[in-house]
């Protein structure tokens, strides 16, 4: 069963936002305060509008709706996309004038700076991480509108709090040295380990607002459970791992250019 079509008109209104708050700032306001400086990359583009596209898909019909009313795991993957996703294509999508000019400004750097810490981000991604998914959240989320808003609100802020410290567009906000990336990721993947053992491992419903809507796909409210506990396990582990893997090669490859530069001048 899938619900009928909806049009939410916050996310579409979000989206055009970003969609076009970017456009914007590129195309009218850089040649205004940046004149000089180097336009957005297509990788850039890309990157912002692929994120854009991820909270249409993740945050419109009909994951959305599945996962208010239908099934947990769609809630599970919805989540997974906001804060996983997401941020580190919206962040590697900002170009260094945009981020020097929207973040980077001392006013609003310094009240960054103390939540876009790599020990903030952790602890504060995590902590909401949990919480999102405890089961009175869940029922506040699917019940109440306003509720649902707000804790998305207060869970993909602290999703860019976790991605700024790896991918801050601004030297006005600090990343860490590849090898501090890697292990931060690894240590990303352990909590989720907790609720998604409960999830996984649980043999009673613990989210009655689903009720035996999870039938209409063939499944049980705990293999739904389930399903949600290995999606949020293995899905965001082999995630967070590939990303890991990214950054090993990336830093590999900076290491020998280096050394092939240093080569080069001792050579000379």
């Amino acid at each position: 069963m899938i619900p009928d079509f909806q049009l939410h008109a916050d996310v579409l209104a979000l989206v055009a936002i970003l969609a076009v708050g970017w456009w914007w700032l590129e195309t009218r306001i850089r040649p205004l305060v940046a004149p000089d400086a180097e336009p957005a990359t297509t990788r850039q583009r890309a990157a912002w509008y692929s994120g854009v596209a991820v909270i249409l898909v993740a945050a419109g019909w009909p994951i959305h709706d599945l996962a208010e009313e239908v099934l947990f795991t769609f809630h599970m993957v919805e989540h997974l996309l906001l804060g996983f996703v997401v941020p580190p294509l919206l962040l590697v999508g900002i170009p260094r004038w945009m981020g020097d000019y929207v973040l980077g400004r001392d006013a609003v750097a310094k009240v960054i700076r103390p939540f876009a810490n790599p020990v903030a981000g952790f602890f504060a991604f995590n902590f909401a991480i949990v919480a999102v998914h405890w089961p009175e959240a869940i029922t506040w989320q699917n019940t109440n509108e306003w509720a649902h808003f707000f804790i998305h609100v207060g869970f993909f802020t602290t999703a860019m709090m976790l991605w700024l410290p790896l991918f801050s567009p601004t030297p006005a906000i600090k990343t860490m040295r590849p090898p501090m990336k890697m292990l931060y990721l690894f240590l990303c993947t352990i909590v989720p380990t907790v609720p998604a053992s409960f999830l996984t491992f649980s043999s009673t419903q613990l989210y009655p607002t689903y009720g035996d809507m999870p039938l209409t796909w063939g499944l049980t409210a705990v293999q739904d459970q389930t399903m949600a506990g290995i999606i949020m396990k293995l899905a965001g582990a082999f995630y967070l791992l590939g990303m890991i893997a990214v950054l090993w090669f990336r830093w590999i490859g900076e290491e020998r250019e280096w050394e092939e530069i240093e080569r080069s001048l001792v050579g000379s």
